[in-house]
């Protein structure tokens, strides 16, 4: 008989155990692992800022307005773990029914911020010379289309608008956010 071979492989107590403790070690840094990535991956997930409406200004405000009215609002957004606040310009108008239309100030053309001329009568982009109404209606220039209406209510005296970003230089309106 040969005593030089080694002993036949088999499972011993030790293996056993070894076996027993990486399987409990696997679990262990499952469990543990589970938390760290969903609050790494919260971010990819997470909705950004819920529809929100901020206000802008008492409704009697605008009740005597000829013309269209700026105002200033705050935007509160948040996208992952940042909270941003931000202020945005917004005119206010009264149509041909008397109610109340919100107009965003952003150009449609490439962003620029519309300005309201008084001594002509109309909007006006500084950057690249679009004319609108005061209604917000495209005039003339390198837009193609109107100014964005915005939604907006009055709840409690209080008019409120819900503030949306649109897709720069297309013919139809999409909100980017």
């Amino acid at each position: 008989m040969n005593t030089d071979s080694p002993p036949p492989r088999g499972y011993t107590r030790r293996s056993f155990f070894g076996g027993l403790l990486s399987l409990g070690t696997a679990g262990v840094a499952a469990v543990l692992a589970i938390p760290v990535l969903r609050f790494v991956l919260y971010p990819l997930y997470a909705k950004s800022t819920p529809e929100s409406w901020s206000e802008v200004g008492h409704a009697s405000e605008f009740a005597e307005a000829k013309e269209p009215v700026r105002k200033t609002i705050t935007l509160t957004q948040r996208d992952g773990w940042r909270e941003i606040v931000s202020a945005q310009t917004v005119y206010v108008t009264r149509g041909a029914a008397g109610q109340l239309t919100v107009l965003s100030a952003i150009c449609p053309h490439l962003g620029c911020n519309v300005s309201w001329q008084p001594g002509r009568g109309r909007f006006v982009c500084p950057c690249h010379g679009g004319q609108f109404q005061s209604d917000g209606q495209r005039l003339s220039g390198p837009p193609p289309r109107s100014l964005d209406t915005l939604r907006s209510q009055v709840r409690g005296g209080v008019l409120r608008v819900q503030f949306e970003y649109f897709r720069p230089n297309v013919s139809n309106r999409e909100a980017m956010s």
